[in-house]
């Protein structure tokens, strides 16, 4: 929602400074369509960081960073128990975590939808070359 580029550089800007600068590398930003609804194109883009933090840390940073970017939705769900998805300003994802797997109620690594998201492995080619 609104200006995608300058949310996805105040992101990246949130980003490095919560990891002193230790992005290693990044993807070029890729527009595509909508994932799970009807709505207009996202931005996406996969950025590599360096850290030590604990997963679980790194996903309260983020959350911070969207709050402080304006993100206020909680996940909606339907009567199904299906995620319900709709524009946002930001969404930031832990896709994976090294090799490391992690499975708790607040946080799934890698991503669970990694595969189904056609971009995404386009994306991951990207930031490996």
């Amino acid at each position: 929602m609104g200006d995608r580029a300058s949310n996805i550089a105040t992101a990246l800007e949130a980003l490095d400074g919560a990891f002193s600068g230790r992005r290693l590398r990044m993807s070029p930003v890729m527009e595509t369509e909508a994932c799970g609804f009807s709505g207009p194109p996202f931005l996406n883009a996969v950025v590599v960081y360096s850290s030590a933090r604990r997963p679980e840390t790194i996903l309260r940073i983020i959350k911070r960073i969207e709050r402080s970017m304006g993100r206020t939705d909680p996940p909606e769900y339907d009567a199904a128990g299906r995620r319900v998805y709709h524009d946002r300003i930001i969404d930031i994802d832990i896709l994976f975590y090294g090799e490391h797997f992690v499975h708790t109620p607040d946080l799934t690594i890698p991503h669970p939808q990694v595969e189904t998201r056609p971009f995404v492995k386009k994306l991951l080619t990207a930031v490996q070359d």
